[in-house]
């Protein structure tokens, strides 16, 4: 009903069909043609024939109005890709769990908003299974997680390596046993409890103490079981929680053992009442890493993202 919209439009500017034939490089019967297919297709003239000049039928007019807001519309349309183009609008969504989206994103994210302070930004907190499924859906065009992902399906853009620490209240009498083994917080913001030289943790010291371990699922907890499992150890285990940084608060106030990440330590500082322990390799270094879809057309604000967070790397 609206095909060919330009030439009707020409045509009420005019007020006339040889001038619109004109304007528009076609001949006039050429035009003619195609208005009278249009009228027929709405079931109504739009144009009064009987006046000089041209006039408008009260159906034409209303129609003419419609056509003036497809217009609007258009222009307004174009406007926004062009905008888009240099980032004058557009969205960006990241999804990460409690810990990264806390922690590792807000030097990202107000970087990129001074930088582009009318693409709006959108923060997306869930676990490691949602974000998958969030990325799948287009709720979120990237994830931020030390997950692993099907690199058939999702690109990797590596950020940094995590590694995981055992932390322990510092009132359990099982610290004095291995008191040379401790960490301070010296020793994991510079990286060198990483060093050979640096001895790692065996977890049977403390088979007998409560652990905290965050929920089944958590990528967290499943190392720690298989870590728990390599060494032959049974926790007893009084809390099961959904985010690390509950888990650490609770350590420090007593209640338990937790597997901290030395990217949660490096965030919230020292602590007096946690003793630090480095563990052995096997499963206690991962990578943290932004995700997104392998197929996915990527937005010019998106790959901006992801090359400002490469700056943070």
């Amino acid at each position: 009903m609206f095909t060919g919209i330009e030439y009707v439009y020409e045509v009420y500017k005019e007020r006339s069909f040889s001038k619109a034939a004109n304007n528009l490089y076609i001949s006039q019967p050429s035009l003619s043609g195609t208005i009278k297919r249009i009228e027929k297709e709405i079931g109504y003239e739009i144009f009064d024939r009987s006046t000089k000049p041209i006039g408008v039928t009260d159906i034409g007019m209303k129609y003419i109005k419609t056509i003036e807001k497809i217009l609007e519309l258009e222009q307004n349309f174009d406007e926004y890709i062009n905008d888009v183009a240099d980032l004058k609008a557009g969205k960006v969504a990241i999804g990460g769990t409690h810990q990264y989206t806390s922690y590792l994103l807000p030097p990202i994210v107000s970087t990129f908003i001074e930088k582009y302070p009318k693409v709006s930004v959108d923060i997306v907190e869930a676990k490691s299974s949602n974000l998958m499924k969030y990325l799948n859906d287009g709720t979120i065009d990237i994830a931020i997680d030390n997950y692993k992902y099907d690199k058939n399906e999702y690109i990797k853009q590596f950020h940094r390596k995590d590694n995981i620490l055992l932390a322990v209240p510092k009132k359990i009498e099982s610290n004095k046993l291995v008191e040379d083994f401790q960490l301070n917080y010296e020793d994991v913001i510079s990286g060198r409890f990483l060093e050979d030289n640096v001895d790692s943790i065996p977890l049977k010291i403390f088979k007998d103490d409560p652990f905290i371990l965050l929920k089944e699922g958590n990528d967290t907890r499943k190392r720690a079981d298989k870590k728990l499992a390599y060494e032959n150890i049974n926790p007893r285990i009084i809390l099961e929680l959904e985010q690390q940084i509950t888990s650490y608060n609770l350590t420090s106030y007593g209640i338990g053992i937790s597997f901290i990440s030395d990217f949660l330590i490096r965030n919230v500082g020292p602590n007096p009442n946690i003793c630090l322990y480095k563990l052995n390799k096997y499963e206690s270094d991962r990578d943290i890493s932004f995700f997104y879809r392998k197929n996915k057309f990527l937005s010019k604000a998106v790959k901006e993202f992801l090359k400002i967070a490469k700056n943070f790397s």
